[in-house]
């Protein structure tokens, strides 16, 4: 039975090695414990540094938005501005013409007003204002048919302009208001 009593002692040391080894083992967790706060400082640390970058892209871009919209008002001024220039001498034609409206001289007033006409004209097309051509077959992008009237012309052809239309480059600014064939008349 001296086996008996060695496997105690044994026992007891094997259970003193277990008590130790589970003493042991809270240390190591206690030394892994304060690796977790410096994990968590980093991740902290990396979220800030993040939040910071984002913070300063998002200001940037504000001011971006900020002087893009600033150049885009001061853009629309300037072509405001050369606008104004180019009409200002048709102001001054117009005021002659009236002028030789209240003399009642009629070939002076029909002059005037065809300079203003003449003068205008050529500031818009300065511009890339350009009369929407009505000749031919009726064209529904750049024309508005306002009527439809028998006549001798093919169905769909342009028979009359009622209102001249025009165009800004390959913008249409007002269509031209015209009258159609609806075919010959049947009698």
């Amino acid at each position: 039975m001296t086996g008996v009593g060695s496997t105690e002692p044994e026992n007891n040391a094997g259970e003193a090695r277990t008590e130790a080894q589970q003493v042991e083992a809270p240390e190591e967790e206690q030394v892994e414990a304060p690796e977790e706060p410096d994990a968590l400082a980093s991740v902290t640390k990396e979220r800030d540094d993040y939040l910071d970058a984002l913070q300063r892209l998002k200001a940037e871009f504000d001011n971006y938005r900020k002087r893009v919209a600033r150049d885009q008002q001061e853009l629309a001024a300037r072509a405001h501005e050369r606008l104004v220039k180019e009409l200002v001498p048709v102001l001054d034609d117009l005021e002659r013409a009236l002028e030789a409206a209240v003399d009642h001289e009629s070939a002076k007033l029909e002059d005037g007003v065809r300079l203003v006409h003449r003068s205008l004209a050529d500031a818009l097309a300065k511009e890339g204002l350009t009369e929407i051509p009505t000749e031919g077959a009726f064209d529904p992008h750049t024309q508005e048919a306002l009527l439809s009237q028998p006549s001798d012309a093919d169905e769909g052809t342009v028979i009359q302009v009622l209102q001249k239309g025009y165009a800004l480059g390959d913008r249409v600014v007002r269509p031209a208001r015209v009258v159609i064939s609806s075919g010959e008349q049947n009698a």
